[in-house]
């Protein structure tokens, strides 16, 4: 039988050095049944050599072998049997043959071999019984049973002596195999509780790491477009302040109202993740995956629920015109409502796409078309070359534009395709399928 190491810690040390015994308890229990064995044995060899006219040394060793064969009764119990079955003419290893047939029956051996050595240990012992029944009504002459009495009596002592070793021994070697295959069962269901644990932990710290994601990504866009922004309007401040007064305040005034208008939509979105972190405050028991779809939920909601439009691209592009850029805009088919997590991802990737234009084209000539077809809408925000003349702002890159709009694209089933032009400049371009119009 198999254990797990629960069990083993269990049962003890096993020890080294025994053959075939699992426990200290194996050995010493066989041990006894052997030497009551070849105790009973031997006493019933002197009375076999008086039989048959053998020396009683002979005899009682002859016992004494014969009985202390049991002490193999775990490891070649076919040959206990065996051994008791050929001692049954000499009325001798009753005991052995016994605990040999219970052993053999809980035992791994073959079914039909335990009924062929049961077979023959029934007729042995039926024979000797019948013989020794006979001769014993025959020398008391004045007992005068019937025909029956001699058979019927053999047969009783032989099934006795046979029958219930072997149903006990059948019971019980069904009942260990039954609690070895729980016991594997158990092990099984352990293991696969084990791996269930470990794939629910690996796709919370997915799903952390995916939303986690995404909300860097979002405070990016958000953040990132603004403040590019007034870094160019501050740029162009420095640079009319001395010429230009009155156009010097205008730009500070659209730095003062880009910059409140980050610090709005940065408000905004931490106020959704406060929100989503009260929703989800640890409780005992609680699964981490489902506070994390949870959080997940409620800030993907918030967030799709108050983002941008594609009506708002207008403005955008205005922005950017504002800040010195020369652009232009340009609209194909009619305007309609799509689901909101395509218009957000649309104004988002045509944000990013001007925002490095403010970083790596400054003066750069800018292009922003947007298309409505039939299932789906398609943008595309392409610059030229700088100037030369323009000033570079200095704006930093983490080079998470184009990663981010590439992530929010294919996550909508989308396709977005970037690289630079012939003519030297770079081209944005991106397809989104029409998810159906947003609910009123």
């Amino acid at each position: 039988m198999t254990a797990t190491g629960a069990d083993q810690e269990a049962a003890g040390p096993t020890p080294r050095g025994y053959w075939w015994w699992d426990r200290r308890r194996g050995v010493a229990l066989d041990v006894g049944l052997a030497l009551v064995s070849a105790l009973e044995c031997a006493l019933e060899g002197v009375e076999f050599a008086g039989d048959t006219g053998l020396p009683v040394p002979l005899g009682v060793l002859f016992g004494l072998l014969a009985g202390s064969v049991l002490v193999l009764r775990r490891r070649w119990p076919i040959a206990v049997v065996l051994v008791s079955i050929a001692t049954t003419p000499a009325e001798m290893g009753f005991l052995m043959g016994i605990v040999g047939l219970y052993t053999l029956a809980a035992s791994e051996v073959p079914r039909r071999i335990t009924v062929v050595l049961t077979g023959m240990t029934l007729v042995g012992t039926f024979i000797v019984s019948y013989v020794r029944l006979r001769q014993s009504v025959s020398a008391h002459a004045d007992f005068g049973p019937g025909v029956w009495y001699v058979p019927v009596v053999s047969l009783f002592m032989s099934l006795g002596l046979t029958a219930p070793s072997v149903l006990f021994g059948l019971y019980i070697g069904a009942r260990r195999r039954l609690m070895e295959s729980l016991r594997e069962r158990a092990d099984s269901l352990e293991r696969e509780l084990s791996l269930l644990a470990d794939r629910a932990e690996e796709r919370a710290e997915w799903a952390r790491t995916e939303e986690r994601t995404r909300i860097a990504r979002e405070m990016h866009d958000v953040v990132a477009h603004r403040v590019s922004l007034m870094v160019v309007h501050a740029a162009a401040l420095q640079a009319v302040a001395p010429k230009d007064p009155a156009k010097a305040v205008r730009n500070a005034v659209l730095v003062g109202d880009m910059g409140r208008q980050a610090l709005t939509e940065l408000r905004e979105m931490l106020g959704v993740l406060r929100s989503g972190d009260a929703l989800v405050a640890p409780r005992a028991g609680q699964v981490p995956l489902a506070s994390v779809g949870r959080v997940a939920a409620a800030v993907a909601a918030e967030v799709l629920e108050e983002g941008p439009r594609l009506h708002e691209v207008e403005a955008l592009v205005a922005q950017s015109r504002e800040a010195g850029m020369t652009v232009e805009l340009s609209v194909e088919g009619e305007l309609r409502p799509y689901a909101p997590e395509v218009e957000q991802t649309a104004y988002r990737v045509v944000q990013e796409a001007l925002t490095n234009v403010h970083k790596h084209a400054a003066g750069a000539r800018t292009w922003v078309r947007l298309a409505h077809r039939g299932a789906e809408v398609a943008m595309q925000v392409e610059n030229g070359p700088t100037d030369g003349v323009t000033a570079d702002a200095g704006l930093p890159s983490g080079g998470n534009g184009l990663v981010g709009m590439r992530e929010r694209v294919l996550g909508l089933g989308g396709v977005f395709v970037s690289g630079p032009t012939d003519a030297g400049g770079f081209r944005v371009s991106a397809v989104l399928p029409d998810g159906g119009p947003a609910a009123a």
